[in-house]
């Protein structure tokens, strides 16, 4: 029943829509875009933001502490407990599909399995935290924009089907939402009860500076993907 549902041909008819294209370098950029490795400089920026946003060493750890949290419930619990129960093939790993995605590079995925999306869930998870912890309109809109392109990156290179996708985005956005409620309870023991208003930070006390330097950052690997692509 598990199978018949996760691989029903709506599912399949969706992943052949999105799945691949004739273009060499936008299979450069998704295969970029879904690499881990290639957004470093953008996690060391949002450490340095909840480095300059928070005045304590327990502060800090707590912020840091909870990132791990979103990461271990987020993708974690797919990878870990998830997929080895479910046992629900890739697309590239499907013995009745596999030959009809369209693989980029040979990139077929870590592992056989692929429910649920630990990609979208850990994105997901970590864009829903970050927005509830910053605050900022156009940072919230864009950590959550990285998520879905992140997702989407998945669909693309035919590693995961839709349903794999979706359910990891819902869970990670669920993880996000607890991590910050727990994270939240545990602040407010550490710290003073503060409401900010000023143009120059957001209501948590989040500098608009810092988040426009994250924010730029963001920008800057975005545009070293599609220059590393285009020169491939």
């Amino acid at each position: 029943m598990i199978d018949l549902l996760l691989t029903s041909q709506a599912d399949r008819a969706i992943l052949a829509f999105f799945n691949g294209s004739d273009s060499l370098f936008l299979d450069h950029v998704v295969l970029a875009l879904t690499n881990g490795p290639t957004w470093i400089v953008f996690y060391l920026a949002l450490f340095y933001m909840v480095l300059r946003n928070n005045e304590t060493m327990p502060q800090i750890m707590l912020v840091v502490g909870a990132a791990a949290c979103c990461v271990l419930f987020g993708g974690g619990v797919s990878d870990i407990l998830v997929k080895p129960l479910v046992m629900q093939f890739r697309p590239t790993y499907d013995p009745q599909w596999k030959m009809m995605v369209d693989v980029a590079q040979g990139y077929t995925g870590s592992g056989q399995y692929g429910f649920f999306s630990a990609h979208a869930a850990n994105t997901m998870a970590i864009a829903v935290f970050f927005s509830l912890l910053v605050r900022g309109r156009l940072f919230s809109m864009m950590m959550i924009l990285w998520s879905l392109a992140n997702a989407w990156s998945r669909l693309y290179l035919g590693v995961h089907y839709p349903s794999d996708v979706a359910v990891g985005l819902l869970w990670g956005a669920v993880v996000g939402l607890l991590v910050y409620l727990v994270y939240r309870k545990c602040y407010f023991k550490v710290s003073p009860r503060l409401n900010y208003i000023s143009s120059q930070y957001t209501r948590t006390g989040y500098d608009y500076q810092d988040i426009d330097m994250v924010l730029t950052i963001m920008a800057f690997t975005l545009t070293y993907i599609v220059i590393q692509a285009t020169i491939v």
